[in-house]
């Protein structure tokens, strides 16, 4: 997947793949808070609330046109 340009995931910005981020992680309702203030205010991206690490939002990496391959968090290229 590395610098592949690849068409983005028919889902929104706001919500990343479960396999991502799963619908049971405990701290979920925080990260998406913490990853939509990011994304309203154009930011590269957040602090994540449970471990302080920095998280690329899903804006920034699209904006990048192409995925990394790295696993991302919120990489809009991942689909089903």
């Amino acid at each position: 997947m590395t610098g592949e340009r690849r068409p983005l995931a028919d889902r929104p910005l706001t919500e990343p793949h479960p396999s991502r981020l799963s619908p049971e992680h405990p701290d979920r309702a925080r990260i998406i808070a913490a990853h939509a203030a990011a994304l309203a205010a154009g930011e590269a991206g957040y602090l994540d609330p449970a471990t302080g690490l920095f998280v690329l939002s899903a804006g920034f990496l699209a904006r990048r046109g192409t995925c990394c391959g790295r696993g991302c968090r919120h990489c809009p290229y991942v689909d089903d």
